[in-house]
């Protein structure tokens, strides 16, 4: 049951992102579910709100927190101080805040250098997308050794041939000089069984990586609770490339 009411909590905080967390019953709000289930148990949004620990007037910080996190799913690098201080919101003390946690966070815990092994690798550093209610597309790049350089959201919207472009889809692996590429996408619906346009997103991109002499090791699609991987399925090899 306490996994249920985990999901439950979490699910409708997420599905009222304007709601005011002090209208939220004590159990369902985020600093509270930090303390009682531990930060594993709450949502990006969740976490940056407790970071940001309040709104403005006009806008609560359930709301600030999700246009912050929007701006930090588009940004190529750490960003800058004052770049986040042209969020509305975001004065110089929280900003400061946030890069400072941020980077402390990179330096003691950061995905870089961090070895992939089996697809649960890849997808334990990405899951933390699932409950996005719009479908992110992302890479993540590897050098030789198969540990991560990077991971970045590419598009955000429906996977499909003309969205996930592979110009796209490398340009930031190339610039890592990159050995290798995963790539993921969530499925907000949970139906994690590929579709046409998946398939066909898959085959552009293994023919893309093969030109560019980039290893393509997997294409993860994955909900909060499991994942699909075409390497484990052995759908690469059955794919025209």
């Amino acid at each position: 049951m306490n996994i249920i009411s985990d999901i439950i909590s979490s699910n409708h905080y997420l599905n009222n992102p304007a709601q005011d967390i002090n209208l939220l019953p004590c159990s369902q709000r985020p600093r509270e579910r930090l303390i009682e289930k531990g930060a594993k148990a709450l949502s990006d949004q969740e976490l940056l709100a407790i970071v940001l620990n309040s709104g403005i007037k006009g806008k609560n910080v359930s709301i600030l927190a999700a246009e912050l996190l929007e701006h930090l799913e588009c940004s190529k690098e750490m960003p800058a101080v004052m770049e986040l201080r042209c969020l509305s919101g975001l004065g110089i003390s929280k900003a400061c805040t946030i890069v400072a946690m941020l980077e402390l966070g990179r330096r003691y815990w950061g995905v870089n250098n961090e070895k992939i092994r089996t697809p649960q690798d890849i997808y334990r550093i990405v899951r933390h997308y699932a409950n996005r209610k719009q479908e992110r597309f992302l890479s993540v790049s590897l050098n030789g050794a198969h540990e991560v350089i990077a991971v970045r959201v590419v598009t955000i919207g429906l996977v499909n041939r003309t969205i996930v472009h592979p110009r796209e889809v490398f340009a930031d692996p190339l610039s890592d000089r990159c050995s290798a590429i995963c790539v993921c996408h969530n499925h907000p619906s949970g139906d994690l069984v590929p579709s046409r346009e998946d398939d066909e997103v898959t085959e552009n991109l293994m023919s893309a990586a093969n030109i560019l002499g980039i290893k393509f090791l997997d294409h993860i699609i994955f909900s909060d609770t499991s994942f699909f991987s075409y390497q484990k399925e052995s759908r690469l090899k059955g794919l025209d490339v």
